[in-house]
């Protein structure tokens, strides 16, 4: 559980943090990845892991950060 908890934030994490990602923002209040679809599909024919992220719920993003950014 704890695995697949780091693993799914990782993939979330990266769509931010990659230098070439322009274009995802968060929206607070659903806590899920907000991203034009003809970007969203571009990005998830690269990144198919990515693909179950997109205009889907994702809680506890910030929590995640704090726990797993310092790994």
């Amino acid at each position: 559980m704890i695995r697949t908890l780091k693993r799914d934030w990782a993939i979330v994490y990266n769509m931010f943090n990659e230098n070439d990602n322009k274009g995802f923002g968060w929206d607070e209040h659903r806590q899920m990845v907000v991203i034009e679809d003809a970007m969203w599909n571009s990005y998830i024919s690269s990144y198919k892991a990515a693909g179950k992220f997109g205009h889907r719920y994702f809680p506890y993003y910030d929590q995640r950060n704090s726990i797993y950014a310092k790994d």
